[in-house]
């Protein structure tokens, strides 16, 4: 079990903010998506494994909450753990929080599908994936249930 891992730590840019002056939706969607590929990474779903078993990763689900704006200047931090790990799916965590804080941003939960790149059907995924998830998965898994999040539960 983990308390979550530090897939993300980045500042938010002027030319990530929008006409109202904070960071925008496609800021918040980018800085999850690296996190997502930080944590799949971590449990061995690297680059050279998806290319050379011919595997791939798809989003099926995303739900997103906004806690906090964010502003030029702001450090931020993503911390992510698996929620449950299925035969050929995984649903996992994404939390933001502004550093050395532990003030929910925003929270995005996902569900994701190991697939043959050829067939572009689900496949199962390796048992040391397996495992690696399980190294990964957060201290309480049902923590999300009740949505949206009003506090950070990965600290």
């Amino acid at each position: 079990m983990s308390s979550g891992l530090t897939t993300v730590r980045t500042v938010v840019y002027p030319w990530d903010c929008d006409h109202m002056g904070h960071a925008n939706v496609a800021w918040y969607v980018r800085k999850f998506d690296e996190g997502t590929w930080a944590l799949l990474t971590e449990a061995g779903l690297t680059p050279e494994y998806l290319r050379s078993a011919r595997r791939g990763a798809v989003a099926v689900d995303q739900r997103l909450a906004y806690r906090r704006e964010l502003f030029a200047g702001d450090v931020v931090v993503v911390r992510s753990a698996v929620i449950r790990t299925g035969r050929t799916s995984l649903q996992f965590v994404h939390e933001m929080t502004p550093a050395g804080s532990t003030e929910l941003a925003a929270t995005t939960v996902l569900t994701g599908v190991h697939i043959d790149s050829d067939s572009r059907t689900s496949c199962p995924w390796p048992e040391t994936v397996r495992g690696a998830f399980e190294a990964l998965r957060a201290p309480d898994p049902n923590a999300w249930a009740a949505w949206p999040p009003s506090v950070a539960f990965l600290r």
